[in-house]
C-alpha cells in the first residue's frame, strides 16, 4: 500500500487497518507452520505496511507533517 494512500485515512482507519494485517500476519505464520501453501513474499510486504502505518501514526502524533 503507498504511503500517500494511507495518510488520506484518518486515525481510526489506520488503527482498523493495522488490526486486520496483524490478524493476516498471524494466519499466514499458522499456515506456513502447519504447511499449507504461502506466498512467502506477502510476510515482507505485510510487515512493511505495518511498518508505514505506524509511521505516519508516530508523525501525526509528533505534528510533523510530510509532502
Amino acid at each position: 500500500m503507498k504511503p500517500s494512500e494511507l495518510r488520506d485515512k484518518d486515525d481510526a482507519e489506520l488503527v482498523e487497518l493495522e488490526k486486520s494485517l496483524r490478524d493476516q500476519l498471524v494466519k499466514m505464520r499458522i499456515g506456513k507452520a502447519t504447511s499449507k501453501a504461502v506466498n512467502t513474499a506477502d510476510f515482507r510486504r505485510i510487515r512493511r505496511d505495518i511498518a508505514r502505518i505506524q509511521t505516519i501514526q508516530s508523525e501525526r502524533k509528533l505534528g510533523l507533517e510530510r509532502s
